[in-house]
């Protein structure tokens, strides 16, 4: 079984949420037979496909982009060459220009769609967008929900419920760096005293200017690793209110990342807009064993996180419960270390990459077994 994948970020040239959950699924779905390969767009696009991990990737040149959607004249040629070969087309929302390229290459093939997120920040571009998104949305085959959580809480998807199914994101915790002794000892000599660790893309809705003002509050060790576009105003804003606490790290190694994980006390995911779809970051800490603190926004990080079993849920957008909330697990580490075995019980139990790729796998069954499009 063939599946094309499109979506406007893939790896090695973006590590955002939606292309690590597009990676886990063509990892683990060779286990059930299926063939993935990827279909992307990229400032350096290229002419042949490169091999990432165990699948293709075809980089298509970006030509430009309009409210944060990369558009390329070379995708629609791209795309229909390889949707002659493949026998799923799987869609990753939101991504306006898919919807676009569905329709002018005319796709009939089975399709599913990933639902990752409302559009939440550009709202006159969303008013433009809605005749397109609803007929896209009509025309795919299935659209999957990446918790009930969001399901329940997006106007959207209960508009589509008829052809709705919930399939949460998966990891495969075999696929990550085993730590080094020395690297962890590195790491160690870095942060000697317990610190909560934030991991993810420094946008908007990360809720870092919470953290910070959290942070502000305290005094024991929080460590932010990764980029983005915000990371140069949250940097002054640290050293401009003198907060010695927050440590930058930048984006780090995947080995360096697994180990940081691993000594970690806590992972902080303190995102306050729906926006925040799932947290893969999250789901990590979860699959680490650690004990999770996050807001509640409606979405799927209240389906990862469950209050005062895997670890703590907050208000978003408040500062000292947040604050609180790490004091709570600082002065209670043995309800802390339960709240850790709780998290990584409940990602063996439901966030599995193995469980996600069958249920995938079942999903693309049961479309190739209905009758063809016309």
């Amino acid at each position: 079984m063939k599946v094309l994948h499109f979506y406007k970020a893939y790896l090695p040239e973006s590590k955002g949420g939606v292309e690590q959950a597009i990676n886990q699924l063509a990892i683990r779905g060779s286990s059930f037979g299926v063939d993935v390969e990827v279909l992307t767009l990229s400032l350096k696009g290229k002419k042949n496909a490169i091999k990432v991990d165990n699948h293709l990737v075809h980089n298509c040149l970006t030509n430009f982009e309009i409210a944060s959607t990369p558009f390329s004249l070379s995708a629609f040629f791209r795309l229909k060459e390889l949707i002659k070969a493949a026998d799923i087309i799987h869609y990753h929302f939101p991504y306006p220009f898919s919807d676009i390229l569905h329709f002018i290459a005319r796709v009939k093939k089975p399709s599913v769609l990933t639902y990752h997120s409302d559009i939440v920040q550009q709202k006159y571009f969303y008013k433009i967008y809605y005749p397109l998104m609803n007929m896209f949305l009509k025309s795919v085959d299935h659209i999957v929900a990446t918790s009930p959580n969001y399901l329940k809480t997006s106007k959207v998807l209960t508009r589509f419920k008829e052809k709705v199914s919930v399939i949460p994101i998966g990891l495969d915790k075999t696929s990550y760096p085993i730590p080094s002794k020395s690297n962890l000892e590195y790491w160690r000599e870095k942060f000697r005293n317990k610190f909560f660790l934030f991991v993810g893309v420094m946008r908007y809705y990360k809720g870092l200017h919470i953290l910070i003002e959290a942070a502000s509050k305290s005094d024991y060790p929080i460590v932010i690793l990764g980029s983005g576009p915000i990371e140069r105003e949250l940097k002054l804003k640290v050293k401009k209110e003198g907060i010695n606490n927050i440590h930058f790290v930048g984006f780090v190694s995947d080995l360096d990342k697994a180990s940081l994980f691993t000594l970690s006390y806590a992972i902080i995911f303190p995102s306050h807009l729906r926006s925040e779809a799932f947290g893969i970051s999250l789901l990590e800490g979860a699959m680490y064993g650690k004990p999770l603190i996050s807001s509640e926004i409606g979405t799927g990080t209240t389906y990862i996180n469950i209050d005062g079993e895997t670890g703590l849920v907050v208000e978003p957008s408040n500062p000292e419960a947040l604050h609180k909330a790490m004091e709570y697990l600082l002065k209670n580490p043995n309800i802390a270390k339960k709240m850790g075995e709780g998290a990584a019980r409940r990602y063996k139990n439901y966030f599995t990459a193995s469980k996600t790729a069958e249920s995938y796998h079942n999903l693309y069954n049961s479309l190739l077994n209905k009758p063809n499009k016309t």
